[in-house]
This record gives C-alpha cells, sequence and structure tokens, in this order.
C-alpha cells in the first residue's frame, strides 16, 4: 500500500476511533443512571422486596437487560475506562531506559501534531514529553493515545544516574513492579493508572521497582533493584538505579497533546496553593 494511501487509512481510523469515544462519553449520564435503577432492581429481587415505585412503568425493560448482561457489562464504566481499556495487552512505548520497549526521539522542528500523528501511525500506546530550561528538567507531559487523556506534571530536583551518591546500580531491562503510594482520592486513583499503564505487566519474579510516592500533592519518583540475602525473606537489600525526581500535577485534559480545545478534567489553580490543609491527590 502506498505511503500516502496508508496515512489516509490512519487518519480515517483515528477520527473514528475519536467520534466513538466521544459519543460514549456523552451516553455517560444515561448509563449512569440506568446502571443505578438496574442496580435497585436487582437488590429488591434478591430481598424479596416490592419494587420501587418509580422503576415499575420501566422494570420490564430493565429485568430484560440484566437477564442480558454478563459478568463485565453489569459493572458501570465509564470514558475513562475506554481510555485505557487496552492496557495491559499492549506493551507501552515511548524516557530510554527507564520506561520498557520505549524509544528516544529528539523533536527537533517537528510540529506537535506532527509528532503525535506519528505516534499514532505507530501504534504508540503513551507519547512522555521531557521539558528543559537550560539543561535540567522542569516539566513532563504524559499523553495517552489515541483518545487521551493528557496529564501536565512539574519536574523539580532531578537526580540523574551519574549523579547518584555512590553511583548508580546497573540498570535492569526487566519489567518493573510498580507502587503507588498515597493515591487515595478519586483524581489520586487517576493519576496513579496514567502513570502505571506506563509500565507493562512485569514478571512475579523481577527484582525491579518503580515507586510513584505521593505527600501532600507531591510525587516522589525513585527506582530501585534489590537483592534477597541467601534464601530469607526478610533481608532484602536495596539499590538505587536512579534516576529520582520530583513531579507535582497542574493539569489534565480530556484529549491527546494537540488538542487545543480539549475538555479540561483537572487543573491547579493559584489559590490551591494556600489550602494547605487540602490535598487533591
Amino acid at each position: 500500500m502506498p505511503a500516502s494511501s496508508s496515512a489516509a487509512a490512519s487518519h480515517r481510523r483515528q477520527a473514528r476511533l475519536r467520534r466513538e469515544y466521544l459519543y460514549r462519553k456523552s451516553l455517560s449520564t444515561k448509563e449512569s443512571s440506568d446502571y443505578e435503577a438496574k442496580r435497585r432492581i436487582r437488590d429488591a429481587l434478591s430481598q424479596g422486596k416490592s419494587l420501587p415505585t418509580e422503576l415499575r412503568a420501566s422494570y420490564d425493560k430493565l429485568k430484560q437487560d440484566i437477564d442480558h448482561e454478563d459478568a463485565k457489562h453489569e459493572v458501570n464504566t465509564s470514558h475513562v475506562d475506554d481510555e485505557y481499556g487496552d492496557a495491559g495487552w499492549s506493551d507501552p512505548r515511548e524516557v530510554k531506559l527507564l520506561i520498557p520497549n520505549s524509544t528516544r526521539v529528539n523533536r527537533g522542528n517537528q510540529r506537535v501534531d506532527e509528532l503525535v500523528e506519528d505516534c499514532k501511525t505507530s501504534d504508540f500506546t503513551d507519547l512522555v514529553v521531557v521539558q528543559e530550561t537550560r539543561g535540567e528538567p522542569d516539566g513532563l507531559i504524559v499523553c495517552h493515545l489515541p483518545l487521551g487523556p493528557t496529564a501536565y506534571f512539574t519536574l523539580n530536583g532531578a537526580v540523574l544516574r551519574h549523579d547518584l551518591d555512590g553511583g548508580a546500580a546497573p540498570m535492569s531491562e526487566a519489567y518493573p513492579h510498580i507502587i503507588l503510594n498515597q493515591f487515595n482520592s478519586e483524581l489520586g486513583k487517576r493519576v496513579g493508572n496514567i502513570l502505571k499503564c506506563l509500565f507493562p505487566i512485569p514478571r512475579l519474579d523481577t527484582r525491579r521497582v518503580v515507586t510513584f510516592s505521593n505527600d501532600n500533592d507531591h510525587i516522589s519518583f525513585r527506582h530501585h533493584v534489590y537483592s534477597k540475602e541467601g534464601n530469607s525473606e526478610d533481608k532484602v537489600t536495596l539499590y538505587e538505579v536512579g534516576p529520582r525526581f520530583e513531579m507535582r500535577l497542574y493539569q489534565i485534559k480530556l484529549g491527546t497533546l494537540e488538542m487545543k480545545d480539549a475538555e479540561t478534567e483537572y487543573v491547579l489553580r493559584p489559590y490551591m496553593n494556600t489550602a494547605s490543609k487540602k490535598t487533591a491527590l
């Protein structure tokens, strides 16, 4: 197939996926109300109680839907499930060495829309953009493909591998276990999902660990390998691999990086910095 035909087919596929995603998102409110009605009917039938008065008129249709549901569809879903519905089926790609199966690309003069389109065409699952000022990394953007979301983080306190005290441990290429600490709120779980889906599913015996630890909305990133002493399960030695840095979320958009008009799911407002007792994650 000529390159032009392949590119046109890719454009049509991405446009179709986006239309389907927006349509499913527009139905989320109605589906949530239907799910709640079916849940109340299930509870009434299982407990031998009479049906709620407001549900009697629609009982026949809802009961038919309940009878045809399987274990997957009896649980309420949202556009968030569509965004990460294929997580784990394909290996995530795109910060070389740190993220398995990633590819490092120098942007050069390439426009953002061209970069995103190239990633979609190559079936990348995520695009990670590292921003820097005078050689110091100060921003991180994680864009999930092909539908979004896109999360924006500030970076500070970055220490690269060769700057670690005592030197860094050798870099393992094994898929790492992911530790998400203190991501307790709904937004925190959302951010944790965005971060963990950058990494493929590891083997159970993997001795490489990546940690994202939240403390008052400041996320600390650490990267270690560990070894066991003899056959003891209690004696474990950690070796820092690096890099290490601190992150803070300041925006999530329901779209990909090039979409200027994408809906904003969360944004850090200036006045939020003064609310010391209230945390978002």
